[in-house]
């Protein structure tokens, strides 16, 4: 392949035979997909939508981007991609930290797995090397104490160590991939696909070794440009001085509550009233906040390290306080103590799994048990705000013991448990995120019409509602949205590909990808490019979805986001007008009551 940036070489990693072998990337592929999660759904795409996501077959991907490992700020990410054994859709899920430099520093763009071992291994690598090494002494494990071993057994220093703890060993759906920094790859069930393929840990040792961009000079400036677009102190990423770097994700607790659309108790109501400054990042920082430790080549460091210092978790340190898991555990679950919301989320850090989806989870049986149905099926239930059930509810889930082998299947299995999918708060299978939709219009079109099921991520037009960026819309206004819910689509898959943190987009935009991007291969590529290659990305995942089974209609939201009015905050009286923008966003993608047209795959080049 003569495009620069890439090392060509992916490890493709057949479990059940034992065997290693580096392959080239399909120039082709590499052109339209970039990398991360584009290239990585092409691979999933190749192996069939029809696949059991449990079976040997399925394949299991960890991907890096052009620009991983490179000196372009905010590129510390990681993609891992499959198919989901939560929703059935494909999934990508990145993680910050180093793993993802240190694989690229180690010469690989990514590693592309199938098969089952038939006891649990770990892959090693180093010096451009893969091995399969016998795992069976950490099988069983938690994540931190996976981490500690491997750095005993090969050394801490240039070390990373993506592993999966004991929820991903019994096949919890929302089971994460978690590195040695207490990275998540957290959504979609990644590390339930780890578990069943017997796989335990990636072991990744690598020195700094900056790939060389193809147009050296042309690097410099395009990577200082973007630089200095991060480092505006009118950018929420400005380091120290923007409210993302000074109060980390958690920023948003006031704000969300304020504007009603943050969903409290099973998204009953669109508000936390004045407990929720209790779980805010002003109030972290101000009560438990002790470091801001950052990824590979950020300068933002929003990450924020805590350590509780009275109560019965005092003596816990851990990271980070983010706002969708304090609320998933929080206002979520109708509880404001600081204290155990950072104690649930480090169990989700070392247990291995998704703090969003186990919100949801509880919730959801939280209202089951209020209205009586967990009764009806002669379960005591769990009551809001009860912490220490809480904490005994989620060792329940991990170990997959009584009620928690029913929760340990996700939200939407817990709503039809209890004969009652209306108190599921979900899409397509995956938990939502901490936005209301009767709060944030577009959240609720981003949301139905994600490619994995519940996502903020897909498209983050908070960014524009919120105010946060410089194209600003009206959050209680549905107009207009369906354009603008593409146009972040089709960004955040072009950026997802490079791979570069989610927040850059903050303050970089597509220019800005495209030179660093154009610099590294040495290709002409501008604006539009971007644009056109993140809707072939957006579009390939939907038709991987289509052929699996998601036919016209599937785009859905949950039924009280439509019909139960807003009632607390500046969303009164609002409800979401999916359906209306639904019309919009079809009409901006060209498809067909969310199916894509053979005439729209073959103008992409899909097929």
């Amino acid at each position: 392949m003569q495009l620069g940036g890439y090392a060509n070489r992916m490890a493709h990693v057949d479990l059940t035979a034992g065997t290693v072998e580096i392959k080239p990337i399909p120039e082709d592929w590499a052109r339209k997909y970039i990398g991360a999660r584009g290239l990585g759904v092409r691979y999933v795409f190749a192996n069939g939508p029809g696949v059991d996501a449990l079976s040997p077959e399925n394949v299991l991907c960890f991907m890096n981007g052009p620009l991983t490992g490179t000196a372009a700020n905010m590129s510390g990410r990681l993609a891992v991609v499959t198919k989901s054994p939560l929703t059935g859709t494909v999934t990508d899920s990145h993680q910050g930290g180093w793993s993802a430099a240190r694989l690229r520093w180690a010469g690989f763009d990514g590693l592309i797995i199938t098969g089952r071992a038939k006891s649990p291994v770990y892959l090693h690598i180093e010096d451009g090397r893969v091995e399969i090494k016998d795992a069976a002494e950490v099988w069983g494990r938690s994540v931190h104490a996976t981490v500690r071993h491997f750095q005993d057994v090969h050394g801490k220093q240039d070390l990373s160590v993506n592993a999966i703890g004991p929820a991903g060993e019994n096949l919890v759906r929302f089971a994460a991939w978690m590195n040695e920094d207490d990275r998540a790859a957290g959504r979609g069930g990644t590390g339930c696909v780890g578990g069943s393929k017997n796989l335990k840990a990636i072991v990744v040792r690598a020195k700094k070794k900056f790939p060389t961009p193809a147009d050296v000079d042309a690097f410099k400036v395009a990577q200082r440009t973007a630089l200095a677009t991060i480092m505006d102190t009118g950018n929420i990423t400005s380091p120290r001085k923007g409210g993302l770097s000074v109060y980390g994700t958690n920023v948003l607790m006031n704000i969300t509550n304020t504007m009603g659309g943050l969903p409290t108790r099973n998204s009953q109501t669109t508000a936390f009233g004045d407990r929720a400054e209790l779980l805010s990042g002003e109030h972290v920082k101000e009560t438990i906040l002790v470091n801001d430790p950052t990824c590979h080549a950020c300068p933002v460091a929003c990450k924020k390290e805590v350590e509780i210092t009275e109560g019965p978790y005092a003596g816990l340190r851990m990271e980070s306080v983010e706002y969708e898991p304090a609320w998933a555990v929080g206002a979520n679950c109708d509880n404001a103590d600081i204290g155990s919301v950072a104690k649930m989320i480090d169990m989700a850090n070392d247990f291995g799994f998704d703090a969003i989806e186990v919100g949801d989870v509880l919730s959801a049986y939280m209202e089951a048990t209020q209205r009586g149905y967990a009764a009806e099926k002669g379960d005591a239930g769990l009551a809001w705000g009860d912490v220490p059930a809480m904490i005994a509810t989620i060792e329940k889930i991990v170990a997959r013991d009584g009620i928690g082998d029913v929760l340990a299947n996700g939200v939407a299995a817990t709503a039809e448990h209890f004969d009652h999918p209306e108190i599921g708060m979900h899409c397509k299978g995956q938990g939502i995120p901490a936005y209301d939709p009767r709060g944030l219009k577009g959240m609720g079109l981003g949301y139905a019409t994600s490619n994995r099921g519940g996502c903020h991520l897909r498209a983050y037009t908070p960014a524009s509602e919120l105010g946060l960026i410089a194209l600003k819309s009206d959050p209680l206004a549905w107009e207009g949205k369906g354009e603008l819910t593409k146009v972040f689509q089709d960004l955040h898959a072009f950026s997802d590909s490079l791979d570069l943190c989610k927040f850059s987009a903050f303050a970089m935009g597509a220019e800005e990808y495209a030179a660093q991007y154009s610099a590294i291969l040495g290709i002409p590529f501008g604006i539009a490019d971007v644009m056109q290659t993140g809707e072939r990305i957006y579009n390939l995942e939907r038709h991987y979805n289509n052929l699996a089974g998601f036919g016209a209609g599937s785009d859905k939201l949950p039924q009280r986001f439509l019909e139960e009015p807003s009632t607390l905050g500046g969303s009164k009286g609002h409800v979401c007008e999916l359906d209306a923008m639904l019309t919009e966003y079809y009409a901006a993608r060209g498809w067909e009551d969310g199916v894509v047209p053979d005439a729209k795959l073959a103008e992409l080049e899909v097929l």
